[in-house]
């Protein structure tokens, strides 16, 4: 749906910053501006600001910043127009009807059917989980020690043992077979009619991050098999993008979540008061659910079966965590299964002993190695520690490598230096990247990160910001098309449009983004500072020192652009290379 910029603007000056993010953090006010903990990140010193005068906050810790819009989206997890819709309620402005007929319309009224269905199904279940013949289900959770409320709170239920009772619940209420078939909660099958995807199973409702239902899974009662059940991926069920209980997780503030392997585990640690726990959807551990761990914490740790399966899925969760840059430690179940099992038998206290136990990913990961290998007899322990010095590689920042040397070095009885010169030794046999401990792909995304272009228009922006008087000097020289491509593009037309009318109004600027992460880009230049030099004249002349390698980066840009065979515009651009260079050697700046 689109909405025009002049209700975007609206919507945004009746939800004033500092009164949306106080319903969401504690805020002191200091000066001109409000601080508190950031809600994007773990922090015990506030670092989290909201400025008034700009309708913008900005965490100095994470970077995280934006406008009203950038954070609603960021802490609920909206996309931009649920993000409108949200705040147009909040402000009591009525937004008008979607059109009926455009293709992203269907797409999106589709969606909002299916939610519909499986919050309607939600309740089905729920219900009959009541009733005498759900209680087989009820009598299964109360033997799992749930306590009612706790049944209640996660929305369990329970699918009857007739095939089709959903399916007729649902027809009453108006849906066409052709919905309810891609809601995944009916089969349609030739040969067997039409019947419900679960019946005679406990049943637990899926939530999304804003505790909309979007799927199910469903435990079998008695020997039927498959033991668990989940929903088919539909147009709102990503299992690969989903984590069971995050919906509750989120809003922990704990330091960590810990990650299981079942709808019961999370639900048994919940109850035990252990609100950070989250599980994946019946599917391996993924770099989709990495990232959306990312957005809410720093460490996690995993809590998986004791046996050899979850040994085996801790060991590949490990690296796909630490790729999306989150700590990861390991809890010890044993003698006992799963967490589930652990806190019916030794309860609340025992489980927070294993929690601060928790092993550091690697030495977990070199003690499932290690029993692979007889370490008394010398050959094997050689083997091992051959294995051992190629895992250390893995460490790129020559500090922590060096810590994890001496650790392994005192554990295994191994000389530091020794260990060091074996863990060198197979960095010269690796390829370039791995010796260089940074593969290609992260060299290539910092040459881009460092892209001189970039970084002077970024600087030049910043400055203009920071300094709006700036621009009645150098408005005949700079134009926003000497800011060519993305971001820095959109901005700089908007920011020089403002400053053509003498106001500066940011959290504007950030209305005409809709991905969060332009909004992100585009905030950070509003709470960027130009670096103070020892003089304002110094600082004056780094100021024109901007401005003309801005000037210069357009030029190249534009040569570029040009056709290998096309001297005669080679020889204009040149030439006016040239022409520009003489102008804006007239250029004087003052910062007076």
């Amino acid at each position: 749906m689109y909405y025009g910029d002049d209700l975007i603007e609206e919507i945004r000056i009746k939800n004033d910053i500092v009164d949306v993010i106080s319903g969401y953090v504690k805020l002191q006010r200091k000066g001109s501006s409000y601080f508190g903990l950031c809600p994007f990140h773990n922090e015990k010193s506030p670092s989290f600001s909201v400025t008034p005068s700009k309708q913008m906050y900005h965490c100095f810790g994470c970077g995280a910043g934006g406008n009203v819009y950038t954070f609603v989206m960021q802490y609920e997890n909206y996309d931009f127009v649920e993000a409108v819709k949200f705040l147009a309620e909040r402000a009591g402005i009525v937004l008008p009807e979607e059109s009926k007929d455009a293709e992203n319309q269907k797409t999106s009224s589709l969606r909002k059917t299916l939610l519909e269905i499986n919050k309607k199904a939600a309740y089905f279940y729920f219900y009959k989980l009541k009733q005498q013949d759900g209680q087989i289900g009820y009598q299964y959770l109360t033997k799992r020690a749930l306590s009612p409320e706790t049944i209640k709170h996660f929305g369990l239920g329970y699918a009857g043992k007739y095939r089709d009772e959903l399916y007729r619940y649902l027809k009453k209420e108006g849906y066409s077979d052709e919905v309810l078939k891609e809601s995944g909660l009916i089969t349609f099958d030739e040969k067997r009619g039409i019947y419900d995807k679960f019946f005679n199973r406990v049943m637990f409702p899926i939530m999304d991050v804003n505790s909309r239902v979007i799927g199910f899974g469903g435990r079998v009662m008695g020997d039927g098999e498959p033991k668990y059940l989940n929903s088919p991926e539909t147009k709102v069920f990503e299992k690969s993008r989903n984590l069971y209980g995050l919906n509750l997780a989120r809003s922990s503030r704990a330091a960590y979540m810990i990650i299981c392997e079942g709808y019961m585990d999370v639900i048994a640690m919940h109850q035990a008061g252990f609100q950070n726990a989250v599980a994946s959807l019946g599917t391996a551990f993924t770099s989709g659910h990495a990232s959306l761990l990312k957005r809410y914490t720093e460490e996690v740790l995993l809590c998986y079966d004791s046996d050899k399966a979850g040994i085996n899925a801790a060991l590949r969760a490990i690296p796909i965590c630490k790729s999306a840059g989150l700590a990861v430690k390991i809890i010890n179940m044993q003698p006992y299964k799963d967490p589930d099992e652990f806190i019916r038998n030794l309860g609340h206290d025992a489980f927070q002993e294993r929690i601060e136990q928790a092993k550091n990913a690697f030495f977990f990961e070199i003690e499932v190695l290690e029993q692979d290998y007889d370490l008394k007899d010398p050959e094997g322990k050689t083997r091992f520690v051959n294995e051992v010095a190629k895992k250390l590689l893995n460490f790129e920042e020559e500090i922590e490598r060096n810590n994890y040397l001496e650790a392994v070095a005192d554990r295994y009885h191994i000389g530091f230096e020794n260990l060091r010169m074996l863990v060198n030794k197979f960095g010269l046999q690796l390829d370039t990247a791995a010796k260089s401990f940074e593969t290609q792909q992260k060299r290539e995304k910092r040459r881009e990160e460092k892209n001189p272009a970039l970084e002077h228009q970024m600087l030049l922006l910043t400055w203009l910001i920071d300094r709006p008087g700036l621009y009645a000097q150098i408005k005949d020289y700079v134009t926003p098309k000497d800011f060519p491509e993305g971001v820095y593009h959109i901005v700089a037309k908007c920011l020089f449009a403002q400053l053509e009318e003498g106001v500066l109004e940011p959290a504007k600027i950030l209305n005409v983004f809709q991905e969060r992460e332009e909004q992100e880009k585009a905030a950070a230049l509003f709470n960027a500072k130009v670096p103070a030099l020892e003089s304002k004249a110094a600082e004056e002349k780094a100021c024109k020192d901007v401005v003309v390698k801005v000037k210069r980066g357009t030029m190249d840009y534009e040569m570029s652009r040009l056709e290998p065979a096309d001297i005669v515009g080679m020889q204009r651009l040149m030439a006016d290379k040239k022409n520009m260079i003489q102008e804006l050697e007239k250029l004087h700046i003052s910062f007076d």
